[in-house]
């Protein structure tokens, strides 16, 4: 075993195998280790495997609720165990496929448990033997975990996490979730779709803690009338699980009353805590704040020199996309870049139905940092794409600074996530709203709400009134 790299990088998620491979195409010698499964929680047990369940979910529920489609729709069931076991499938051509990547970029790959001793030494547990490996510059990527409630411990039968949900045997009839979060909202859906019961409890005022409260509430609305039930302002306070039971007891903040609900299990989305623990009790301690997650500065980079931090380890917003970017910056930043992550440009989404995804202020954020926004909006009862597709029910809004400079935006539609981009775009480049509002966007589309809502911002939209 080849001792001594350039780079190790400690996590094979991926914000660490992204680090891996852009160290390997800079002609540095890597090292990563991992272990578990390359791809980490995001690629097998979070991501992709939930988008895989919410896409086969929503062509059953649309095959379910077309009124054009005639016959028996007690006819239709969707196979779980099938989907199960496509689910696992397409989980291993994508690893198989990173683990191709990284052995032809001459990445050397290393299973188990890696714990750092003191400053560019890492040891490896495997259960067999331990072995030891330097680097002159080491990246942590070790990501996070899902975070229990003090009183709700995981139990795996009653009490679930988000990587239990995706795959249990059989589908419960009723099932408590707790956080409206993305996690939440997303296993919900797909819970919803196949028939079960789903009451999701939010301690915040509104759905999605963050966004703007419009469309937080517009999305709300949308869920509940697909079936789900939905309580804000509910703080849980005690529980009862039993085999096959689980019972919630809490206060409703908005009228200091009691609540009990009871289902067959309860998830837990409720957050989730950076996975520390190799590091804890070396020599050259790597620091971390009040909540657990990595100090870093603004090049990624922890208290020990030529240590470095990434993705879920050091906090913010906890996506998959910001890690892969971490990544990046945190290798070519060792080898003597200075970039910095703009966190005004950083999007995320929710796969929800409809989708929701954003970039940048709000427009309430804007106005609490003092900003006086101009803000456009359009909603897709106006879209002739939207109408096609039979889910006028979405908007879209932009936020611009007084000088025109394209700030944030919120978009609710079919394929959010794929939209955003062009907005993520303008707002890292400082675009204006002439400039998106003047580029010819491909009719009929979704995207032509993006233009609309440029143009609605100068009183100029033409497929809604200027009010």
């Amino acid at each position: 075993m080849k001792e001594k790299y350039d780079i190790a990088v400690v996590g094979g998620g991926p914000g660490g195998y992204v680090a891996a491979l852009r160290g390997a195409q800079l002609k540095k010698s890597v090292v990563l280790i991992e272990k578990e499964r390359i791809g980490g929680t995001c690629m097998n047990w979070g991501c992709i495997p939930t988008k895989y369940l919410l896409q086969q979910t929503k062509i059953y529920k649309d095959a379910r609720d077309n009124a054009n489609i005639d016959g028996p729709l007690d006819v239709l069931s969707c196979n779980w165990q099938r989907l199960q076991e496509e689910k696992k499938e397409i989980v291993q051509r994508l690893v198989k496929g990173i683990e191709f990547l990284l052995k032809q970029n001459g990445v050397t790959v290393l299973k188990g448990e890696a714990s750092l001793k003191k400053k560019k030494e890492i040891w490896i547990h495997t259960g067999v033997s331990d072995s030891q490996v330097k680097a002159d510059k080491i990246v942590l990527a070790t990501g996070s975990r899902p975070k229990e409630l003090p009183f709700l411990p995981f139990n795996g039968t009653e009490v679930i996490d988000s990587k239990q949900a995706l795959s249990l045997e059989t589908l419960p009839k009723k099932i408590l979730i707790i956080g409206a979060g993305a996690i939440g909202l997303e296993l919900g859906t797909i819970f919803q779709r196949l028939g079960t019961e789903v009451v999701v409890l939010e301690i915040m005022p509104t759905i999605l803690p963050g966004i703007d409260v419009q469309i937080a509430r517009r999305l709300q609305r949308i869920l509940k009338k697909q079936g789900m039930e939905i309580y804000t302002e509910m703080k849980i306070e005690d529980s009862d699980v039993r085999k096959g039971h689980v019972m919630l007891r809490g206060t409703c903040l908005k009228n200091k009353r009691p609540f009990t609900y009871e289902g067959e299990m309860v998830l837990c989305a409720t957050g989730r805590a950076p996975q520390t623990e190799f590091f804890v009790g070396a020599e050259d301690s790597v620091a971390t704040d009040d909540a657990g997650f990595v100090r870093v500065n603004n090049f990624l980079e922890t208290g020990v020199p030529g240590v470095y931090a990434i993705g879920d380890l050091i906090g913010g917003k906890l996506l998959a996309h910001k890690a892969s970017h971490e990544g990046i910056m945190a290798v070519e930043n060792a080898l003597g870049a200075q970039k910095i992550l703009d966190a005004n440009a950083l999007p995320s989404a929710v796969f929800t139905d409809p989708e929701f995804s954003c970039v940048g202020l709000t427009e309430e954020q804007a106005k609490e940092q003092g900003i006086k926004p101009q803000v456009g909006t359009f909603t897709l009862q106006a879209s002739g794409r939207a109408m096609t597709m039979g889910k006028p029910e979405g908007s879209v809004k932009v936020v611009a600074n007084a000088k025109d400079r394209i700030i944030g935006a919120q978009i609710l539609a079919p394929r959010a996530s794929e939209l955003i981009p062009e907005l993520t775009l303008a707002v890292k480049k400082g675009l204006s709203l002439k400039d998106v509002a003047s580029t010819i966007h491909i009719h009929p589309t979704l995207s032509e709400a993006i233009m609309e809502s440029a143009m609605h911002a100068h009183g100029e939209a033409i497929h809604i009134l200027n009010t």
